[in-house]
This record gives structure tokens, sequence and C-alpha cells, in this order.
């Protein structure tokens, strides 16, 4: 009896965590695409009454151009997440060696590691595997990835590290960037979370982790963040080891 009701408890739980998001992720695409839609729509009016001259015009793009790539981020996170609420969705476990995946996300973004001059290290068993779905563990390392090196600054390293303990497998990335605030990092997963610029300007919804979560949970796993203001982020994920 008593498992049956942690059971439902844990049901019950996730059900929230899903209307929460779909909630939030709605409240997001909305607020941003009025946003953007309508900054652009003023700016055209403008130029059109002569309310601004054509050199201003033209000094306002590269604003509109950073809105519409962080929009246009959000919307391929949004379709990301829609591919798992389809209803033959289901997850598809297959041997994933982890020094694949270093391989993988190390050629995907060599251009954005040469860039900001970064060197992307491994740290763990080279031989690792683990069973899990593929679609959702590329997609959660890509985003973590992804904002590894907006956050990390020239010349500062970032580690893949895998470690097993008992009967699961914590996969991490460390960098040594910007970091975050006690308080940013305890609205992580909010939906009232301050937008950060990376260090090259780059512009980040906040949508990302939430992704993260909500996929990482899919997996049957958990997800923890680490971070302190101008020392890093440790985001780690445990898996099951299957």
């Amino acid at each position: 009896m008593k498992d049956q009701i942690n059971e439902l408890q844990l049901k019950i739980e996730r059900l929230e965590n899903e209307i929460s998001f779909k909630n939030g992720l709605i409240s997001i695409l909305s607020h941003d695409s009025k946003e953007m839609f309508g900054n652009f729509l003023w700016l055209i009016e403008a130029l059109e009454d002569k309310i601004i001259v054509e050199a201003d015009f033209f000094k306002l793009l590269p604003q509109v151009k950073s809105d519409a790539q962080k929009n246009l981020q959000t919307i391929q996170d949004s379709t990301t997440w829609l591919k798992t609420q389809y209803g033959d969705f289901q997850i598809k476990p297959v041997k994933i060696m982890v020094t694949d995946l270093f391989h993988h996300f190390e050629e995907k973004y060599a251009v954005k590691l040469k860039e900001k001059n970064i060197k992307f290290h491994f740290k763990g068993d080279p031989d690792a595997f683990l069973l899990t779905d593929r679609f959702l563990l590329e997609n959660v390392l890509d985003k973590i990835f992804n904002n590894a090196i907006k956050y990390s600054s020239a010349e500062q390293d970032i580690y893949f590290q895998q470690v097993t303990e008992d009967n699961k497998i914590i996969l991490s990335v460390i960098d040594f960037g910007m970091g975050m605030s006690e308080k940013s990092l305890s609205m992580i997963y909010t939906y009232g979370n301050p937008i950060f610029q990376g260090t090259a300007g780059e512009k980040g919804v906040g949508l990302s982790l939430k992704i993260v979560k909500n996929f990482v949970s899919l997996m049957r796993g958990n997800i923890d963040i680490i971070s302190s203001e101008n020392k890093g982020t440790t985001v780690s994920i445990f898996l099951p080891k299957l």
C-alpha cells in the first residue's frame, strides 16, 4: 500500500511538472513572438513615417538580429521538446559509448571552440558506456555544452567527465566561465529568471535547462547544477546504469 501511494505521488509530481513546463513554454513563445514582431514592425513603420532616418535604422538592425536569433533558438528548443509529446514517442535504449559522445560534440562545436580558443577535455573511463535513449541524451548534452561555451571566456577549458557510482553513471560538463549567483541558480527552472548574455554577447531565453530537466526525467535520471559567479558551472546528470 505504501509503495502504491509513493508511486502515485511521483506520478502526480511528474504531471504537475509537465503542466508547469507547458504553461511556461506557451508564455515564453507568446511573449517573445509579440516582442520580436512588434519591435520589427515598429522599426519599419518608423522608417516609413520618417520618424527615424536610414542611418539609425541600420544601427538598430544588429539588435533586431540578436532578438531574432534568440527567438529562433526558442522555437528550435520547443520543436525538439514537442517530438517527445507525440503519441508514438517511446524511450529507445541503445548502447552509447561515452567517448563517442565526447567526439561528437568536439566535432559539432569545433568552430565555436576555436573562436574562443577553448580546449575540450575528456575525464573518465574511455571504455564506459550506458544504455539510454540517444535522442534524449544527445539533446540534453547539446544544450548543456552549448551553455558551457556561451558562458566561457577565451582560453577557459571545458571538461566532459564520466564517473560510475554504484548503479549510476554520472556525466558532467564542467566550465570555468561566468557562473551564476545563488539567487540566479535558485531560479534556474522558474519562468521569472533573468536572461543572461554570453561572454561574446550571445543571448539565451533560459529555456534550454528546463528542457534538459524534462528530458533527464524521461530517462529516469536526475540533474544537479553547482555554480559560482566568476568561477564556473558544473552540470551533472545522473542516469541509471541499466
